[in-house]
């Protein structure tokens, strides 16, 4: 059976930017990231005051991703077996 062509999802929701911050950058570092780390992206906001403003959750997780570098390819899918339950 073929795989279908990846693509990021056009919204994301604020419990899976949560989970997917979890996943990427472990529990510890996704709360200091999202709480201390200002991206310009976002009006040199941090992610959390992104949220707390209204920025789109897709376009904070996008912003943390490029800040810290996160390829594309790593940024939109947790294993089955890793997601919360």
């Amino acid at each position: 059976m073929a795989r279908r062509p990846w693509s990021a999802p056009t919204e994301v929701r604020r419990s899976e930017f949560a989970e997917l911050a979890d996943h990427v950058f472990g529990p510890s570092l996704a709360r200091t990231y999202v709480h201390d780390l200002v991206l310009e992206e976002i009006g040199g906001m941090t992610a959390a005051e992104g949220l707390e403003h209204g920025v789109a959750v897709r376009s904070v997780w996008t912003a943390l991703c490029e800040a810290m570098d996160v390829p594309e390819s790593q940024r939109w899918e947790i294993p089955p077996e890793q997601r919360r339950r």
